[in-house]
């Protein structure tokens, strides 16, 4: 038997439950199923708001994903782009840098999406998105430095802009981060003997007459009165439109003072999913009722966020994700195909300190009991025995001690840096995908074509533009004749430079073009 080649794309609900479900559904002789994601864990992101404020430990929502699908491939790439009539994923260079084409017999597409802060002027550059483990752990470092910087802060109006603190988008993910941030925000104020608790202001800002639009007149409207009652502004009707450093600025013209700005919305399309040339609605892909994608029947099956199969939520990717795999069974196998229809549990909302809304089992709960429902589902959602019982440790250290108030620094990697490399060693081949910019500080290069020297280079000279210029694989290989110190600049850095300084482009590209017609000094 031909063993078939399964790629799924993605690693959140809808791509790991595929990848659990085709474990069980085909034998190993059957298919290999490979799973492509540039971080190697799966995030439990609903309870990512207790990350934030500290309820649970960081890595208490993450489960590596080779425990969790053991006969999966796992790539941990980001996907450069997808091939639909090669039937070929192209996955972005790593550590090597070298793109790498992944074919497949199916497709499961489940890439979810982003935070599309397009239209919206300063809010990339200043607002802080809310969907990943990295999203939480720089939010609260944010806060705790706010905190830490007010303080001691003597100027008044600075003082105010550091401790407000704005939340836009009032659905679930939005409510559920403002609540546990005020909560955050009272606990941790009486640690800091010189910040009052009526000096922090809090601000959810949402667009509709009501916040929680998910969920039933009654519920949403209990919602808004305990987090008013809880010290939390509300700006209904309104929507965050632009920002700058100091200012969330809304429709209309207000503007909030605060250097702790965070967006839930809108959500957009991955880039990726953008460049597919396919049938979509609304930016999301075009399904059937069996969750193929429209025009690719057979082939190529799209879940979660990027699709139209459902609502963005964690049970229906998980659901959609069964009938995906047993799908793909019956085209592999032969077979009758499942349409898939899923109507919803329920809906759970937490507001924090001991309450949430929920409507289950066609009742309505409200306050402590939905708190203690809301747990307890996702507690036994939560994938891994280990995981469930770090959590449940979690909230019971919660109860009996205060605040963690650890504020853990992580500086960004530098895109422009300096390397070092000795005698002979190999910096770039020919063939490799163009990543970075390289300026030598010390020492000297040979440029090699075919495994003949076409040039020597040394300090003050610099190579690699060609590639990024041109979008092109490396004409040449470069490799050192001597220890030699190099400054790198980043492609992402070196994008942004020709984009704000025209003539850096245009005198880059003239010395570009006359170095590729000198066979001496070729930049590869």
């Amino acid at each position: 038997m031909d063993r078939k080649r399964v790629v799924i794309v993605g690693g959140g609900f809808a791509g790991i439950y595929a990848a659990r479900y085709l474990e069980k559904l085909l034998r190993p002789t059957e298919a290999d199923i490979c799973l492509v994601n540039r971080e190697n864990y799966f995030v439990f992101q609903p309870l990512l708001p207790e990350v934030l404020s500290g309820s649970i430990g960081l890595l208490d929502t993450v489960s590596p994903i080779r425990r969790l699908c053991p006969r999966t491939r796992l790539f941990m790439r980001e996907v450069e782009r997808i091939d639909l009539a090669r039937r070929m994923v192209v996955l972005a260079p790593s550590l090597r840098p070298r793109s790498m084409e992944l074919p497949y017999d199916f497709l499961v597409v489940a890439a979810g999406s982003l935070t599309d802060f397009s239209g919206m002027p300063g809010m990339a550059e200043h607002a802080m998105p809310f969907r990943t483990l990295g999203d939480a752990l720089r939010l609260r470092n944010r806060v705790l430095e706010a905190l830490e910087e007010a303080a001691n802060e003597t100027d008044p109006e600075f003082r105010r802009r550091l401790l407000s603190f704005v939340v836009a988008g009032g659905g679930f993910s939005g409510v559920e981060v403002m609540a546990e941030l005020n909560d955050f925000l009272a606990r941790a104020a009486r640690h800091f003997g010189y910040i009052r608790r009526d000096e922090i202001r809090c601000v959810l800002v949402h667009s509709g007459e009501r916040i929680l639009p998910e969920m039933s007149p009654p519920l949403a409207e209990y919602a808004q009165r305990l987090l008013l009652k809880r010290g939390v502004e509300l700006r209904l009707k309104s929507r965050v439109v632009s920002a700058t450093a100091d200012s969330a600025i809304l429709k209309g013209g207000e503007a909030i003072p605060t250097r702790t700005l965070v967006s839930t919305v809108p959500s957009g399309a991955v880039p990726v999913v953008q460049a597919l040339d396919c049938a979509k609605e609304k930016g999301r892909l075009l399904t059937n009722a069996h969750l193929e994608l429209q025009g690719y029947e057979g082939v190529v099956w799209a879940l979660g966020d990027c699709a139209t199969a459902g609502p963005p939520t964690a049970q229906h990717a998980t659901r959609e994700a069964q009938v995906a795999a047993a799908n793909i069974r019956a085209a592999m196998r032969g077979g009758p195909k499942t349409a898939f229809a899923f109507p919803g549990l329920g809906k759970l909302g937490s507001l924090g300190h001991h309450s949430a809304v929920a409507e289950a089992f066609g009742m309505r709960f409200s306050g402590m009991p939905a708190w203690f429902l809301w747990r307890g589902v996702y507690l036994m959602k939560m994938p891994g025995l280990d995981r469930k019982i770090r959590v449940g440790l979690d909230w019971l250290t919660a109860l009996l001690f205060p605040t963690d108030l650890v504020q853990l620094r992580i500086q960004p990697s530098g895109n422009i840096a300096n390397e070092h490399f000795e005698a002979g060693e190999t910096i770039f081949e020919e063939g490799d995908v163009g990543d970075k910019l390289y300026v030598i500080r010390k020492g000297e290069v040979e440029v090699l074509r075919g495994g003949a020297r076409l040039a020597l280079l040394g300090a003050g000279d610099y190579f690699g533009e060609m590639a990024l210029l041109s979008s092109a694989p490396r004409n040449a290989t470069v490799r050192t004749t001597q220890a030699t110190d190099i400054l790198t600049v980043n492609k992402g850095d070196f994008t942004k430079l020709l984009a704000g300084f025209p003539e850096f482009h245009s005198g880059l590209a003239d010395l570009a073009s006359r170095r590729g017609g000198d066979a001496r000094r070729p930049a590869g």
